[in-house]
């Protein structure tokens, strides 16, 4: 009899050792964490020693309660189910009793270490089966162990973005380069990027070209050609040749800190689904608990003493630990968060960063999106087309023009930059005025230059002549006299149109455009893309006043959203029900003030988003349907002794189980 104990013993340790040999030996790709490993090593280490169990004590303990004492085999049968309990739950009741120290006692490891220790005091009184209590622990680590893979895939879509962050800068000093802490990187320093390594700080490339790698941040696996003079953000990865960039911010303000800061708090911002189920647990399981005491106390007192009947205490007690288990609400309280953290995972794969779960609920609900025209909606690369009704030499009055806008960033003052073809000297330009949304006064080599749109003239009271060429006007005067004025356009991004098209099926049923351009092109820009509304000329002010007006037009809990990328977009962000910023060419203050952030600028991944989270919240609600519908089915059941403690499991780790499942689905976007 003790070879045969001692071959029981050997096999469980053999058995246990190889599964933690190939589990936590697994190579490092598996997809599974250290921690996971162990958890599933211990659930199948678990079950080997359960199926040992069920399989020997026919043989085994009915010969022991022959030829030991009576209770001898029953007692050494239990300390075998014991042994294997606190091999599965030994984590769950050491978080049970945590809570409780900390005075947080109600959650779901206090219902399961409850529910399964009272299953086995129940065993023990009645000389019943073990198995059930360790049964529902098993379960309940199997379903704990879904959950927490479920949430390492979605942290590790969420990771790969993560990988953009830089380790390095290597600066070149005295010949030599020297990798230094970016962080330590001012300002205007020269850094080298070799092949194959991050850049780490925006800036501009001052010598090389190269092929950059942008999927981390933009989720296109296309790579981007880059040159000399253009403008490399952070987290792109050079591909091809060597560059040397002019850092033009410093590393806490570069665009890979930035995302980084934004996918870092995400999960701190919640969606009202999330808070809700947060406030319904701490209700919710407290009241469980309670009752599950009530129908173990009360009916058998009423039986005993109203109507003289045995109390039964082993069947009440057995009905209110099912009743606890069946009520547990992991599926709840597990599968809701995981779902928004799984959409914001699935977005972030596709170049679409949003700052929090709360943003993917509102976007769902968008029925009317909003567009800035200029870099969002059009590239944003502004070409001098014309010069018409001109008395000077063009060539002078590109010169005048260029000098008075020296200052400004706007894409229009870059276009006529390019124009001159060289660098404008400020030193010849004074008593710059720069006038928001008209344009530009400025004293050039003593000459007064005045360059703007039609309500510049107006303002400055000088005669001018309308242009019917669709395009910016800049319209040029000399000293107070009128002298022509300069054509440029811009061009419609590719998708655009496509962009708008999709939006309308995905359910939008409004888009709108927001422009300082002038009606004439604001309108053929509305007609070209079939956009339903456009509004024009508008100052920075006009834009936020007509969003204002939009957000009263609304009905029920339709959403506006608003999508820009400049600096003056940013207060418009910042009043729609949730802003949208290009990532890739917006500016700093349009991504601060966003709510989602589009990484390569690319208007299609609207609509895509909006299909991510209207998918999430779709799956948020089928969850809530079934761990409610389910648990309050069984919850009847057990209460009136028609749910055992197996039904009680599926009630509760099953549904889990499918929950989480479900949950995962909000990983895969690739093709909405």
């Amino acid at each position: 009899m003790q070879e045969i104990v001692i071959d029981i013993l050997l096999a469980v340790v053999i058995v246990t050792a190889a599964g933690f040999r190939f589990i936590v030996g697994a190579r490092p790709d598996s997809g599974m964490t250290r921690k996971q490993k162990v958890m599933l090593t211990r659930i199948l280490t678990a079950s080997v020693i359960l199926l040992i169990l069920q399989l020997v004590p026919t043989a085994l303990f009915a010969r022991l309660d022959e030829v030991l004492f009576p209770t001898a085999g029953r007692w050494l049968r239990f300390a075998f189910y014991l042994a294997d309990y606190f091999i599965i739950g030994y984590d769950i009741l050491r978080k049970a009793v945590k809570g409780i120290l900390n005075r947080q006692v109600f959650d779901e490891n206090f219902l399961m270490a409850v529910a399964t220790v009272g299953a086995m005091a129940l065993a023990i009184y009645e000389n019943g089966d073990y198995l059930e209590a360790i049964a529902v622990m098993l379960f309940y680590q199997i379903g704990e162990w879904f959950q927490s893979y479920a949430v390492g895939k979605s942290r590790r879509n969420i990771s790969d973005l993560m990988d953009i962050r830089p380790d390095y800068a290597n600066v070149e000093q005295d010949g030599v380069l020297e990798q230094v802490d970016p962080d330590e990187v001012e300002i205007g320093t020269v850094i080298v990027v070799q092949p194959g390594e991050k850049v780490p700080i925006d800036g501009v490339i001052v010598e090389g070209s190269s092929s950059l790698n942008t999927s981390a941040l933009t989720g296109e696996s296309l790579p981007r050609e880059a040159k000399t003079g253009d403008e490399i953000i952070s987290g792109c990865i050079n591909m091809t040749g060597l560059l040397k960039i002019r850092t033009t911010k410093e590393f806490g303000e570069s665009t890979v800190s930035k995302i980084l800061d934004l996918v870092e708090n995400a999960s701190s911002r919640k969606s009202k689904s999330e808070d809700f189920i947060s406030k319904f647990a701490k209700i919710y399981t407290p009241a469980v608990c309670y009752s599950a005491l009530a129908l173990a106390v009360l009916p058998p007192l009423v039986r005993m003493l109203a109507m003289g009947l045995a109390a039964d205490w082993g069947t009440w007690v057995y009905r209110a630990l099912t009743f606890l288990v069946i009520s547990c609400p992991c599926a709840l309280v597990i599968s809701i968060p995981l779902s928004f953290f799984a959409g914001i995972g699935g977005a972030s794969q596709e170049g679409v960063l949003v700052k929090g779960s709360n943003y993917l609920e509102i976007l769902s609900q968008t029925k009317t999106v909003v567009f800035d025209k200029t870099g969002t909606l059009t590239q944003g690369v502004f070409e001098v087309n014309g010069i018409h009704h001109s008395g000077m030499d063009d060539a002078k009055l590109i010169e005048y023009a260029a000098l008075a806008e020296s200052a400004s960033s706007h894409p229009i003052s870059k276009s006529l930059q390019r124009a001159y073809g060289k660098k404008p000297d400020r030193t010849r330009v004074s008593n710059i005025q720069e006038i928001s949304g008209r344009g530009v006064i400025a004293v050039v080599d003593g000459t007064e230059v005045a360059a703007g749109n039609d309500k510049l003239m107006e303002q400055l009271h000088i005669s001018y002549i309308p242009c019917h060429h669709a395009g910016t006007i800049i319209h040029m005067a000399i000293n107070g006299a009128y002298a022509g004025h300069i054509l440029i356009s811009d061009i419609v991004k590719p998708n655009s149109q496509k962009a708008i098209a999709a939006l309308k099926n995905a359910g939008v049923e409004r888009t709108v455009m927001l422009t300082g351009d002038g009606k004439k092109v604001a309108e053929q820009v509305a007609a070209e893309l079939h956009l339903d509304t456009v509004y024009s000329e508008l100052l920075p002010a006009d834009k936020v006043a007509k969003v204002e007006e939009l957000l009263r037009q609304k009905t029920g809990k339709a959403k506006l959203a608003f999508v820009g990328d400049g600096i003056n977009d940013a207060p418009v962000l910042s009043r729609a029900d949730i802003g949208i910023a290009m990532g890739a060419m917006g500016s700093d203050a349009a991504i601060e003030a966003a709510d989602i952030v589009l990484m390569d600028d690319d208007p299609m991944k609207i609509a895509k988003a909006i299909k991510i989270s209207r998918k999430c919240l779709g799956i948020v609600y089928q969850n809530i349907v079934l761990a409610l519908g389910v648990k309050a089915a069984c919850l009847v059941l057990g209460a009136v002794g028609i749910a055992n403690m197996y039904l009680a499991i599926f009630a509760d780790v099953g549904v889990m189980v499918l929950a989480v499942l479900n949950a995962i689905r909000c990983l895969f976007v690739k093709n909405l």
